[in-house]
């Protein structure tokens, strides 16, 4: 893998995008296996919160249930940011904070209001327009580093029609300027959800009231405080602390 520290990002440098965001320290690569791999060696080096991985491209990013695909160059925000959190009981929670803050801050570049598809997903309409993946690493039951590695769409990507992408007016140096606080704020919020966010959360709920087939037959009723998913179920109501949300079609 290659930095390309001289070249930067989109015109704007590491060094400048670490002070407009904020953050000790911003890597940016041109092409990378995964920004993941990246943060996980960092993390595991003693690097500081609120360290940035960036690429352009990667070969083999990474998502839930080890699932690996291409991004392709310029065509997208692929990104790792390391955080050191200290309220591990957040941690469930963490993929749904980060996407009710990921809607906010993306709305203003797209055509259509974002939903948010349990635990992890943003749609636009019935197409999907940015995902989100956290791995943590602990260390003697103590909670050392967190991972959140995020990818969106800003062009429509190759062979993938039912995806979304961000409108023209979005870059990569202005898109981070907006959400980098924001991921950051996410985590390092505490505890369950808050009863705002679970109002929130349900007014961009993808999934509420469509049957479902995985992680149980049933009708998706929403989220619970803990990050649960909520079913109902032929035996009743079941809520699910992980899994694939896949709906009937």
């Amino acid at each position: 893998m290659r930095n390309i520290v001289s070249a930067g990002l989109d015109g704007a440098t590491p060094q400048s995008l670490a002070q407009e965001l904020g953050v000790p320290d911003v890597h940016v690569f041109e092409h990378v296996g995964s920004t993941m791999d990246v943060a996980s060696a960092l993390g595991d080096r003693g690097a500081a919160a609120g360290t940035l991985i960036v690429a352009d491209a990667q070969r083999s990013g990474r998502g839930r249930g080890g699932r690996y695909w291409a991004s392709a160059p310029s065509s997208g925000i692929w990104l790792t940011l390391l955080e050191r959190p200290n309220d591990a009981a957040a941690l469930p929670v963490l993929p749904l904070r980060i996407g009710l803050r990921m809607a906010r801050v993306l709305e203003r570049w797209t055509d259509a209001p974002i939903r948010l598809k349990w635990p992890n997903d943003l749609y636009v309409a019935e197409k999907k327009l940015a995902g989100i993946l956290i791995e943590a690493r602990w260390r003697e039951q103590r909670l050392d580093w967190i991972a959140i590695g995020v990818g969106i769409n800003l062009q429509p990507p190759p062979g993938v029609p039912r995806a979304a992408h961000l409108t023209s007016g979005a870059t990569r140096p202005k898109v981070l300027a907006e959400l980098i606080p924001q991921l950051r704020a996410a985590a390092s919020a505490r505890g369950v959800l808050t009863l705002k966010e679970l109002h929130d959360y349900t007014a961009r709920d993808f999934a509420r009231g469509k049957r479902c087939r995985s992680p149980a037959s049933g009708v998706v009723l929403g989220i619970a405080e803990g990050g649960e998913l909520l079913v109902e179920t032929a035996a009743g109501r079941e809520r699910y602390h992980s899994g694939t949300l896949e709906l009937e079609s």
